[in-house]
């Protein structure tokens, strides 16, 4: 479940930077390009990666052999902490979740940079400065997310597991925190929530005896 939803992330986390894409360098063929049906199977497709990677990366720990201690050194049953485990040579889970961090990362990398260097590109070009800062906070809450996303999984799957207290951090932040934090990101958008949040900060609290 971990490797899924943190796989399928990653892909919706490139298909909102196509979106943003389509309805900043498009605008007037938003509606055609990005129909339901297109929504639906870019979805459906994201699944079906996080999906197939879930199934590859879990079918390869499946075989490794554990004859020692079961005790996890993490918040999440991730792959990492588990191979510390393994009594058996665990080459072939680490080069499959070597290899699946590489496609998927550096994929969902090229289409995130193709697409931000399309919007930067189109953003520079108006010379309405309301234009452009209506381009850029469009954009700054999903840009928010990728870096909290990628830069927490980054150090999490691409440096060696130790079980030190860093890699807990990591793995909350990374599992839990980010998405906990999404909601909240993208909401900051809509000038109600915000209202509501200026309301609720300069409220002041009231001692009753």
């Amino acid at each position: 479940l971990v490797i899924i939803s943190g796989a399928t992330e990653a892909c919706l986390l490139a298909v909102m930077a196509y979106d943003r894409f389509q309805a900043v360098c498009h605008p007037l063929l938003y509606t055609v390009a990005m129909n339901r049906k297109v929504c639906t199977g870019l979805v459906g497709a994201s699944w079906a990666i996080g999906i197939g990677t879930g199934l590859v990366d879990t079918i390869f720990l499946a075989q490794q052999h554990f004859c020692g201690p079961n005790l996890v050194h993490s918040f999440a049953c991730e792959a990492p902490p588990v191979l510390l485990l393994a009594c058996s040579d665990p080459y072939i889970s680490i080069a499959s979740i070597f290899t699946t961090m590489m496609v998927l990362g550096l994929g969902n990398f090229v289409l995130l940079l193709g697409s931000y260097t399309r919007i930067i590109t189109t953003a520079l070009g108006i010379n309405s400065a309301t234009g452009r800062n209506k381009i850029f906070s469009t954009c700054s809450s999903h840009i928010l997310v990728v870096t909290i996303f990628y830069g927490s999984g980054i150090f999490r799957y691409m440096t060696p597991a130790s079980g030190s207290a860093l890699e807990h951090v990591l793995s909350v932040q990374y599992s839990v925190v980010t998405p906990l934090l999404n909601p909240l990101i993208y909401s900051l958008k809509n000038q109600e929530v915000k209202a509501a949040l200026r309301r609720m900060l300069a409220r002041k609290p009231r001692l009753t005896f």
